[in-house]
């Protein structure tokens, strides 16, 4: 299968399907997540992106029944990559979203899900692990420059917020080579 990272725990979602034809892969998105939120190291995240989630087993799961939703790859806090969709295929993470005029970012983007909140800091493991993600993706998808890695919020606004205040760009793009 194409469009796998090499050291990554491949676990294939059922929520994509392939992009429109000609489409360039040109934005990356950082998004965070954790089930229920501000708990980490469950297997709700994983069991959402696999349609696996029991929506009983949390009262905050109430209002994902139904949902088809996944991304690209997801960040753990020790650092642990998961993939969930090879880059090639459109991951279902972007929502209605829109960036430079461009509506339907899922069509073009790879989405990265940070273990984490909108309010909690990022672990260094995390800043490390997403900086050699990032380059592997910018090699195969040279179109993904620094200036077109965004954030959920900046390709929803008003609509979604991370992956919040608390993670630190300035550091991350330090970290890229």
């Amino acid at each position: 299968m194409t469009g796998l990272l090499q050291d990554a725990e491949f676990i294939e979602s059922p929520f994509f399907n392939e992009r429109p034809d000609n489409t360039d892969i040109s934005l990356l998105v950082i998004h965070c997540i954790s089930l229920p939120e501000g708990q980490f190291g469950t297997e709700h995240v994983k069991n959402l992106f696999t349609g696996e989630l029991d929506c009983k087993a949390h009262p905050s799961f109430s209002c994902l029944e139904g949902l088809e939703v996944s991304a690209h790859c997801v960040i753990r806090r020790d650092g642990k990559v998961e993939q969930y969709v090879p880059f090639d295929k459109r991951a279902w993470h972007a929502g209605v979203s829109s960036f430079d005029g461009v509506d339907g970012c899922n069509d073009f983007s790879i989405g990265i899900e940070l273990e984490g909140t909108d309010c909690t800091s990022y672990t260094e493991a995390q800043y490390r692990s997403l900086a050699q993600v990032t380059e592997q993706i910018q090699q195969k998808y040279p179109l993904i420059t620094q200036e077109r890695i965004v954030a959920h919020s900046d390709i929803a606004p008003g609509r979604k917020t991370d992956p919040g205040s608390e993670f630190d760009w300035q550091y991350y793009f330090k970290l890229l080579k």
